[in-house]
């Protein structure tokens, strides 16, 4: 849970809503002065974690709260796409026989003659068939046709990024990076590498707060009975932060595992396990064709784009089946890939290489061979991404970035319901719990907790460099303050 909420954990729930529970805010009458506020505990997990979780709320909560929004936005490309690009995806079907993948290759050729063609998604039902050229002033991008599977008609042309339309591209790299590039990538990654932190530590509080009364109904929804105020906020705020937690975490794991610095070393981990997705060889070694071995000496002629025909009904015969991907083969001396494409559950990624001038399979590997993380991985992606189980997962990942939304404002008004408000005690925003929770901590359960943190900080560098940049400023605020306190008293 998101939380700038600046309430220790081992304080008891206040009896009412009215001004009184606000640190500071005790009203003096006439015939007696105002009460002091009670003294809070500094000591132990709980005024650790009640520091750590309102210092991360206020700091990292701005950079959650423009993943939550991005990402919901890029929650329904799909429907977007087919409103914005309906004509170059789809087609009103006018017969149940496809003309020759060949065929639709060369009108696509015929209507873009420039770049090398590299890949070809064969349109089924009322999708068109998507033909890939590359060229060199497009980089990573290519230059997609889309052809009417059943007329051969071209439906339109546009520049595609793995697949994806510019609209579809443009709310990735919004959500990525804010078109920032490198640096704009910091700002997902920090994110998802302090969501966990903050989640974790407000379930913890949470339940700590709920001691003496944690029933379903205590920890689930709000106290309805609450008067307005930081209570009905902060009810608001925890309850919403439960049922959402769940997705909080698998959207922070499954987000760093292509970041750029945790990914890296999460797919390292993955090399050293020997779990990383596998792919099909296409070296041809040997000519299938005459038995020989081919000259290795001059360059191989480039592959013929009508054989794409053979290349597809021998992966279909080898049982590769739904929507695939044929990769060209770029000469005669490399076989041509064809791969399963489906999202959807259940995911399928079979795979195979084809020569071309025998349609003999040469390799193969499919999805139930891959190992179990590899699989881990694409189906969080998958769910990540709001495919795996199509608009159900769409609507699931829309409830999780609004619920999200929400907690963090309801933090920042939590924030700021806690200021002080009493005339000689005014402050525009309410304190953070006190330092120094971490000496309340016997010295085995502090020395196993601090290498933890060290060796997690070490996997994910933008959960760790933050961490220990915040420690030094606030042990060297703590140490000004303190001196600068001695020194006062010493003078008084």
């Amino acid at each position: 849970m998101t939380s700038v909420d600046s309430t220790e954990p081992d304080l008891p729930p206040a009896a009412d809503d009215g001004p009184d529970e606000r640190p500071g805010a005790a009203t003096a009458t006439a015939d007696r002065p105002a009460a002091a506020p009670p003294a809070r505990r500094t000591g132990g997990v709980g005024a650790l974690l009640a520091r750590l979780h309102f210092y991360a709320g206020v700091l990292v909560a701005p950079f959650l709260l423009v993943a939550a929004v991005t990402g919901l936005l890029y929650t329904f490309t799909p429907q977007l796409d087919s409103i914005v690009y309906g004509k170059e995806l789809h087609v009103s079907r006018t017969g149940d026989r496809a003309l020759p993948l060949s065929g639709q290759v060369a009108a696509a050729r015929a209507e873009h003659p420039d770049g090398t063609l590299t890949a070809v998604r064969p349109g089924t039902g009322d999708g068109t068939t998507q033909v890939d050229f590359s060229l060199p002033e497009l980089g990573e991008k290519t230059h997609t046709v889309y052809v009417d599977p059943y007329t051969g008609d071209v439906t339109g042309q546009l520049t595609t990024w793995w697949t994806s339309t510019p609209l579809t591209t443009w709310l990735d790299v919004l959500h990525r990076d804010l078109h920032l590039g490198e640096v704009g990538n910091l700002y997902s990654e920090f994110a998802a590498s302090w969501l966990w932190v903050i989640v974790l530590g407000g379930l913890v509080l949470w339940w700590r707060r709920a001691r003496g009364g944690r029933t379903a109904r205590r920890l689930l929804l709000p106290d309805r009975a609450a008067r307005k105020g930081v209570r009905r906020t902060r009810g608001l705020h925890a309850a919403t932060g439960v049922w959402i937690a769940l997705g909080l975490l698998f959207l922070s794991a499954t987000g760093l595992t292509w970041s750029t610095y945790a990914g890296a070393n999460f797919g390292k981990a993955l090399d050293s396990l020997r779990s990383s997705t596998p792919y099909v060889s296409t070296a041809l070694t040997h000519d299938h064709a005459s038995g020989s071995t081919p000259d290795t000496g001059s360059e191989a002629p480039p592959a013929d784009p009508a054989a794409i025909d053979g290349v597809l009904k021998a992966a279909r015969d080898a049982g590769v089946d739904g929507p695939v991907q044929i990769a060209v083969a770029p000469d005669q001396a490399t076989a041509w890939t064809v791969s399963q494409t489906r999202n959807l559950w259940p995911v399928g990624r079979d795979s195979v290489a084809v020569e071309a001038s025998t349609g003999d399979i040469v390799d193969r590997v499919d999805f139930a061979d891959w190992p179990l993380l590899s699989k881990l991985t694409t189906w969080g992606v998958q769910a990540h991404m709001g495919l795996l189980f199509g608009i159900v997962n769409q609507l699931v990942l829309a409830v999780i970035a609004v619920g999200l939304v929400c907690v963090i404002v309801w933090g920042y008004r939590m924030w700021w319901q806690r200021r002080p408000t009493r005339a000689d005690r005014r402050a525009p925003l309410g304190a953070p719990p006190a330092r120094g929770g971490w000496r309340g901590i016997p010295s085995g359960p502090l020395a196993v907790g601090i290498v933890l943190v060290a060796a997690v900080g070490w996997v994910i560098p933008l959960f760790g460099i933050p961490l220990a940049a915040f420690l030094a400023v606030d042990m060297t605020v703590g140490t000004l303050r303190a001196r600068r306190a001695a020194r006062t008293a010493s003078d008084a």
